[in-house]
């Protein structure tokens, strides 16, 4: 499985939106320029983070962005499913994808095992991968 650019930039840009204590958030300018993410790149991202209800302007449109919980509300899961949902395998979301579905044996090990990643992805909050980066 190979976790997207969008995922990682995203990422990367709620960490240092988190990691402010600029009560005028941050710049998307700022954001691009820190994490060498282009500006044209970085609005989508931007785009779907707002979408997903993780970030929003600090003091209205031009200001900076805050989150809108708090760093140990939101999870890398929340991140991840701001951008797409979790795909193992295609016939697990749409039992018309293949003819064996519904007799696959393998079928369950594949459902287990996208429950077992979305779990490890909702334990780790952004607030602990800011505290593992400060030691």
């Amino acid at each position: 499985m190979k976790i997207n650019t969008k995922i990682r930039y995203g990422l990367r840009a709620v960490i240092e939106i988190a990691s402010s204590n600029d009560p005028g958030g941050v710049l998307q300018k700022d954001i691009a320029i820190n994490q060498e993410i282009s500006l044209k790149y970085l609005d989508s991202i931007i785009s779907s983070l707002k979408l997903k209800g993780i970030i929003s302007h600090a003091k209205g449109k031009g200001s900076g962005f805050k989150l809108t919980r708090k760093p140990e509300e939101i999870t890398v899961y929340d991140v991840y499913t701001a951008f797409e949902p979790i795909v193992i395998v295609d016939c697990i979301n749409d039992m018309g994808f293949c003819d064996r579905s519904k007799n696959c044996l393998s079928r369950d090990y594949w459902i287990e095992l996208k429950n077992e990643y979305k779990e490890m992805l909702s334990r780790k909050t952004i607030a602990q991968i800011i505290e593992r980066n400060d030691k």
